[in-house]
């Protein structure tokens, strides 16, 4: 009988020089490589789930001192206790954010001349956003997009994930898995967590035959 592994997760790099950059994510790169010569207060980091944006947040937060904020954190706080001095926040999903609070920090880091950076998967033209002030200025901030990987970045993407676990594949691996896995950083992200798992319980290497085995094809 296959040993259940036991689950004690794994820490991506969160370092600037370990982000993949390709033409994906270089629109992205490039705007955050501009901080804080943005033209104004926020930008919209925008893009699907698992395509780099949190660790993109990660390389800002440390090059700008700036808080890691989720939604939840904003309803009922005290905004001023929340910030303290930061002239810089990072507002994840903040599509599902509540909206007053949500202008109330962009007014106060705009005041502060600081700069609140918004990921999404989508940019905010195509919210419902109910708040006219608050729609008026997230219209007004650019946005950065992330599009899915092509096969090179996806490739380098796979081999990533797999360091990230200490693990290590044959190319073959990884051109099986190219040709095989969803267009999008999320089923990379999937796939790489069945196989690690499926080779610790099984106490295996990750093959190509392994591969088929936990995805089919």
């Amino acid at each position: 009988m296959a040993q259940l592994p036991f689950e004690f997760g794994h820490r991506p790099a969160f370092g600037g020089a370990d982000f993949l950059v390709a033409p994906s994510n270089q629109e992205a790169v490039a705007w955050l490589d501009r901080w804080p010569h943005w033209p104004g207060p926020a930008l919209a980091l925008v893009g699907p789930a698992g395509s780099g944006k949190t660790h993109l947040a990660h390389v800002f937060q440390a090059r700008a001192g700036a808080l890691l904020l989720a939604p939840a954190s904003l309803d009922g706080a005290s905004l001023p206790d929340l910030l303290g001095h930061a002239r810089a926040a990072v507002l994840d999903d903040a599509e599902g954010a509540p909206e007053e609070p949500f202008l109330h920090l962009y007014n106060m880091l705009a005041e502060r001349r600081g700069h609140l950076l918004v990921l999404a998967r989508h940019a905010p033209a195509r919210w419902a956003i109910a708040l006219a002030d608050l729609r008026s200025r997230l219209l007004a901030a650019p946005v950065a997009s992330i599009a899915a990987p092509d096969d090179a970045l996806l490739a380098a993407l796979l081999v990533k994930l797999f360091a990230d676990r200490q693990v290590t594949v044959s190319d073959e691996v990884v051109a099986y898995l190219v040709a095989r896995i969803e267009r999008s950083f999320a089923a990379a992200q999937a796939a790489v967590t069945a196989l690690d798992r499926a080779a610790l319980a099984g106490h295996r290497r990750i093959t190509v035959p392994l591969v088929r085995t936990v995805l089919g094809g």
